[in-house]
């Protein structure tokens, strides 16, 4: 496994892991929101970021990964901004 692969997998997690907080706790602030529909946002967004992880470390070309790194990354400072 080339080095770039995993530099860009552990990018994605780092990020990814941010993005699941912040989904669960987007969740949480919504009106009605109970400890059930919490965890559901929590281990959905987490599937996801598994997968991105995965797919970024086997199969998706250098292109995609870096646009998906850099998609993370603007997610998160435009939620971490204005939250």
């Amino acid at each position: 496994m080339e080095t770039w692969r995993v530099i860009a997998g552990i990018l994605i997690a780092i990020g990814g892991v941010i993005l699941v907080l912040l989904a669960m706790a987007q969740t949480r602030d919504r009106k009605g929101a109970t400890n059930s529909s919490v965890a559901l946002a929590g281990a959905i967004s987490l599937t996801i970021v598994v997968l991105l992880c995965v797919l970024s470390l086997t199969v998706l070309p250098g292109p995609v990964v870096w646009v998906i790194v850099a998609a993370v990354g603007v997610v998160n400072t435009v939620l971490l901004l204005t939250s």
